[in-house]
């Protein structure tokens, strides 16, 4: 089998491709022979080695990927051989809130899926809805999974509330599809007309051109009667801008310094928190739980993922390269065929 691996701060220069034997699990792993995998901004910092979470060196790179069991170890009840399965992000959290212990993270501190075969805990894997091909699949454990936690954690969205997303990227286009499921009123904002058609298309009840009007928040006030938005998913920010638009006792997810490309912002004033009256809520992606209810709201409305791009397995260096130029819309996908 062949594994890419990653010299961390060394960009694609330090992506090499290795041969191993295949592996055998131990007690309570699986083996998946990957069939697809992802990536996105998060990739693009763990190459660069500025990522917030320690990068061993050597280490099989990616976090998301899906794919088929074919041997399983002592002890395994979850899965069985020829099981269709999703890998969990973070494969030691399983529920309740993000500890530090649950942190080994695929990718980063543990090998990940730019490989042929993983190894991975039972408890590391979901079942893959019926409905979904291995490469839409694929798209689901980072990018969606954040998406259901920080619309759904502190309390799923009431049809006809309002919640407004930032930006066009996968984070965002999940929480558009999984807020119209809910029968909510949803507001995006991007950088350009195309994108704002495609993401009308997609459900989207307005659309803010934040380059037009950085201080978009007052469109978001004039758009929702002076209230606000309900909730607000601050995937890109500035997060100044998301506690401007949030309603009192609303609430703003936010997905992340590092990930939403915030390094170097401005510090908000304290007078902006304290006149939001809402909930600042920090998000880590989420948990085994997150993903399993996620993959039942996917199923029970036969929900399909925005696939932007695909690249085989053997052109993974240029799958990166894409990611890194922009201006995609949707997951770029890894097909081993």
């Amino acid at each position: 089998m062949k594994s890419y691996h990653l010299d961390p701060g060394r960009g694609l220069a330090g992506l090499t491709v290795q041969d191993h034997a295949e592996p055998e699990p131990g007690r309570g792993q699986v083996v998946v022979r990957m069939r697809a995998g992802a990536l996105g901004f998060r990739d693009l910092l763990v190459l660069a080695d500025d990522y917030p979470l320690p990068i061993r060196p050597g280490v099989v790179p990616g976090c998301e990927g899906a794919g088929e069991v074919v041997a399983v170890g002592e002890d395994v009840s979850r899965v069985k051989p020829g099981d269709r399965v999703a890998a969990t992000v973070f494969p030691r959290w399983l529920d309740g809130p993000f500890r530090r212990e649950n942190a080994a993270q695929l990718g980063t501190m543990i090998d990940g899926m730019l490989t042929e075969y993983a190894v991975l805990s039972e408890d590391g894997v979901v079942p893959i809805p019926e409905h979904l091909s291995f490469q839409e699949a694929a798209a689901l454990p980072l990018a969606a999974v954040t998406a259901w936690n920080a619309l759904t954690s502190g309390g799923a969205p009431l049809a006809g509330e309002t919640v407004l997303t930032l930006g066009s990227g996968a984070v965002s286009l999940f929480t558009l599809q999984f807020a119209k499921l809910a029968g909510a009123r949803v507001i995006v904002t991007t950088s350009s007309a195309a994108k704002a058609a495609r993401l009308r298309e997609l459900g989207a009840d307005e659309v803010i051109d934040y380059r037009e009007n950085p201080e978009w928040s007052e469109d978001v006030r004039g758009l929702t009667d002076g209230v606000g938005a309900h909730r607000v998913i601050d995937a890109t920010g500035p997060l100044e801008q998301s506690l401007k638009s949030v309603a009192p006792s609303g609430e703003v997810a936010f997905v992340g310094y590092w990930l939403s490309g915030t390094k170097g912002a401005r510090p908000v004033d304290p007078a902006t928190f304290f006149g939001a009256g809402a909930v600042l809520r920090r998000i880590a992606t989420g948990s085994r739980a997150h993903f399993l209810e996620l993959n039942r709201a996917v199923t029970a409305h036969r929900l399909r993922p925005v696939i932007d791009r695909v690249f085989p397995f053997d052109r993974v260096p240029g799958a990166f390269a894409y990611c890194e130029a922009g201006g995609g819309f949707g997951k770029v996908i890894i097909s081993h065929g």
